[in-house]
């Protein structure tokens, strides 16, 4: 097994970032992808004009490739935030605003998964005031998400790179993972694998993967150190994706790393693999 065998998407919130959005997608089919994810693109507007949503729409259509994953609002994404839905007031508020966008957003293209970012510790605010804000607000992601018949991910992202944020560990987004699905009975909560965030925080991959391949319903990737395309650092993420494969994992792999020139970086994985199966 191989590189060869899995089922990539291209994050077009991260690569190719040197065009305008919506020359984006066209980009990622001209390097041989036929799907593709993407943070929540309009970082100020939780809920953006009609026709911002229908362009949009409109570029992946006619690229001609699937939007298989997209994140709810999430605050600067990149910049200082890590999400919005378990910081108190306005945060909170445009992530719910934002719900019924991005879900219908998603349903209107088919796309099956939606990421809910945790968000930061605020000083002053008691974490668990926090924590009971954010399993309303999630409960409230799974249902919009359960209404489109879509999966709601929940990501652990890393303590270097996001020390405020509590959610940085693969137990740690489990445990959260059960809660929702037990305050909500759909079973649609889902564990966001991010093998660059869990690397960065020292776990022991083969272990996440043989615990939680079971509970994962996304996969995202970069090498480690660098956070750039496979083969430039030292994670055996071909390995890794191999263990993930014969443990039952059939869903997507998103390439979320960084680059300069994203159509050059992709010399790792040939290009008859790029298109998924």
């Amino acid at each position: 097994m191989a590189y060869t065998d899995q089922r990539f998407n291209v994050n077009l919130s991260i690569l190719f970032t040197e065009l305008p959005l919506l020359e984006r997608p066209a980009a990622a089919a001209a390097a041989g992808f036929t799907a593709i994810e993407l943070w929540w693109p309009w970082v100020d507007a939780p809920t953006p004009e009609q026709a911002e949503l229908d362009a949009l729409k409109k570029a992946i259509e006619d690229a001609g490739v699937q939007l298989v994953g997209l994140n709810f609002y999430a605050g600067q994404l990149p910049g200082p935030d890590r999400g919005a839905l378990s910081v108190p007031g306005e945060e909170s508020d445009k992530f719910r605003a934002n719900l019924k966008v991005a879900a219908d957003f998603a349903q209107s293209l088919g796309c099956k998964a939606l990421n809910a970012l945790y968000g930061n510790r605020v000083e002053g605010v008691d974490p668990a005031e926090q924590d009971k804000l954010a399993l309303e607000n999630l409960v409230l992601a799974a249902r919009e998400a359960d209404r489109v018949g879509a999966i709601l991910l929940i990501e652990a992202l890393n303590k270097p790179e996001s020390p405020l944020c509590p959610i940085v560990s693969a137990p740690k987004a489990i445990e959260i993972v059960d809660k929702v699905n037990e305050a909500t009975g759909l079973g649609n909560a889902k564990f966001l694998m991010d093998l660059y965030h869990l690397s960065m925080n020292g776990e022991d991959l083969p272990s996440v993967i043989e615990q939680y391949a079971a509970k994962t319903g996304h996969v995202q990737i970069a090498d480690n150190p660098g956070r750039g395309a496979p083969g430039t650092g030292s994670l055996p993420l071909e390995e890794l994706l191999d263990q993930l494969k014969k443990v039952g994992y059939e869903g997507w792999v998103g390439l979320e790393y960084k680059a300069a020139d994203a159509a050059a970086s992709f010399e790792w994985l040939p290009r008859e693999a790029r298109a998924a199966r």
